[in-house]
């Protein structure tokens, strides 16, 4: 199998990745005013900087909400389409060999997709993502560049901002300690600073988002819960979900290249399907053998009635 390309095309940004012998072949991304020109950008980048020929690539799978945008082949190249929380299923799942979980792709909104062995399905979303830290750093922070306010949170104090049990009651309730939040932004004032302000809006978006991820797995034996997508690259990452872990008993997990698990997943769409089409081949072969065995035997059968019949009528005779 040659290199097949998986390009996760979002509104102005393109990550891309490749897959080479089962193997993921150097993740980037590139940012853009619209998805076509990322697009382009993005292959032309890839297959230069990898010294790839457009020989070398079988195929090419296209994913995300910029992905609508095209509508002829890329470069020539063969090049399919595939569901984008089929991606986000497929990226997640190849990172784990965990059999039940839910994936928690954090973009510019949320999707939750459950996976269950093979099975993959979209169980629902919230508009809370990247998308919100973006506005509310741009409303309270006047900046929109999220490195930029992430750098302002690794210095700030979210206990200045948000309201916690231990604010509020002097004891632990129950599964509950006293430095669990009460309230986001509870406790915030205008002496506020932008590094507390920061710290507040980023951890208001990840306590969000893990708090409906573990609602979305009520009543359900899942445990586990894959994140996906460019908000796993926050470091407030690590200080959010094992402290959500030890509240609600679950476990949180952010894979290898995380932030383009989404590409990845557009791959292995195409792997999984070739894949697929060797079964239903092999599985055709057998059928027509074993239609031809049936056959043979029903024909077998017939003449070893009418030679018992021959022999029936001989004896009468």
């Amino acid at each position: 199998m040659g290199i097949v390309i998986g390009i996760d095309v979002g509104g102005s940004t393109t990550k891309i990745v490749g897959l080479n012998k089962g193997k993921i072949q150097s993740p980037m991304f590139i940012t853009a005013a619209d998805p076509v020109t990322s697009l382009f950008g993005a292959f032309g980048k890839y297959i230069y900087d990898n010294g790839i020929h457009l020989s070398d690539v079988e195929q090419v799978m296209l994913t995300g909400v910029g992905s609508a945008f095209v509508d002829s082949p890329l470069y020539g190249l063969p090049t399919r389409k595939t569901d984008e929380f089929i991606a986000n299923g497929l990226g997640a799942r190849h990172a784990t060999d965990i059999d039940r979980l839910i994936v928690v792709s954090m973009g510019t909104g949320t999707s939750f997709v459950r996976i269950n062995g093979d099975e993959i399905q979209h169980i629902g979303g919230m508009g809370i993502g990247g998308g919100t830290l973006q506005g509310l750093s741009r409303l309270l922070l006047k900046t929109h560049d999220i490195h930029q306010v992430a750098g302002l949170a690794a210095k700030g104090d979210v206990t200045r901002v948000n309201l916690q049990i231990g604010d509020i009651c002097n004891n632990a309730l129950p599964d509950l300690p006293v430095s669990a939040t009460a309230s986001l932004f509870g406790k915030a004032d205008s002496n506020a600073s932008p590094e507390d302000i920061a710290c507040g809006i980023i951890y208001t978006v990840l306590q969000t988002i893990g708090g409906a991820a573990v609602l979305s797995a009520l009543n359900s034996p899942v445990k586990d819960f894959v994140l996906i997508g460019n908000l796993t690259q926050l470091p407030q990452c690590r200080e959010v979900f094992p402290k959500m872990e030890s509240i609600y008993h679950v476990r949180f997990h952010i894979p290898p290249y995380a932030e383009y698990r989404t590409a990845i997943g557009a791959a292995l769409a195409y792997v999984r399907d070739i894949i697929r089409c060797k079964s239903l081949e092999i599985g055709h072969k057998d059928r027509i053998f074993s239609e031809r065995t049936f056959c043979h035997s029903r024909k077998y059968s017939y003449l070893c009635a009418r030679f018992n019949m021959s022999q029936h009528k001989v004896s009468l005779n």
